[in-house]
């Protein structure tokens, strides 16, 4: 690893992510040891670093680094939780939720993401995750429930079914809303009732089938 990379990697989390109010060291320790240049597609390997989405293929992107931290820091999954991620991406906040949590669901609609970010895990040796090719807003069920749900992608509004994966006690980081002034949201599941709580405004491609209906002026 080249001293100019670590030093990038080094600037990215005191200069960007760190400012942003990213403090827990968990967080910022997953960030650190998580080689973010390996996830990122190789036409933006120069620009890993940088405080910018990154194109991923089929309109999706991978997050600012910032955003990424603060989504991190939002659920703040411990080592026994289980996490949902939906929209796997490369991989990258796969892994980093892999080093915090127990074990990790990643959802992709697009096979060949999916196949990328299985490959780019495997690289990076991380064993705790485990990949569906699904469409979480239409069809997906996991069977199961988890802790924390993390939503890589926008929603406009959160689709009910994805409370019942949530067991109480639980959270889900979604950022949801109207494009180009969307919200990233913390929702926590207390005594039977969610609450939502606005965390900061940023904008992100639509999942499929979670983008606002369409609608026709005359």
């Amino acid at each position: 690893m080249s001293l100019n990379i670590e030093l990038a990697r080094h600037n990215m989390i005191e200069q960007q992510v760190r400012p942003w109010d990213v403090l827990d060291e968990r967080v910022l320790g997953a960030l650190s040891a998580i080689r973010r240049e390996d996830f990122v597609p190789e036409a933006s390997r120069n620009l890993a670093f940088a405080d910018l989405c990154l194109p991923l293929g089929h309109g999706e992107v991978m997050m600012k680094p910032v955003v990424e931290g603060r989504m991190l820091q939002a659920v703040a999954p411990d080592p026994t939780e289980s996490v949902l991620e939906i929209g796997t991406g490369s991989g990258f906040i796969s892994a980093c939720l892999a080093r915090l949590a127990a074990d990790v669901m990643s959802v992709e609609v697009r096979p060949d993401l999916s196949e990328t970010a299985a490959a780019n895990l495997r690289a990076a040796g991380v064993d705790n995750v485990t990949l569906e090719i699904a469409d979480a807003v239409a069809t997906f069920d996991p069977r199961r429930q988890f802790e924390v749900m993390v939503v890589t992608g926008a929603a406009f509004e959160l689709p009910q079914h994805w409370h019942k994966w949530i067991k109480p006690g639980g959270r889900i980081f979604a950022v949801v809303g109207q494009s180009p002034v969307q919200r990233a949201t913390l929702f926590r599941r207390r005594d039977g009732d969610w609450k939502a709580e606005a965390l900061f405004e940023t904008d992100l491609p639509y999942l499929r089938h979670a983008e606002p209906t369409k609608r026709f002026v005359l």
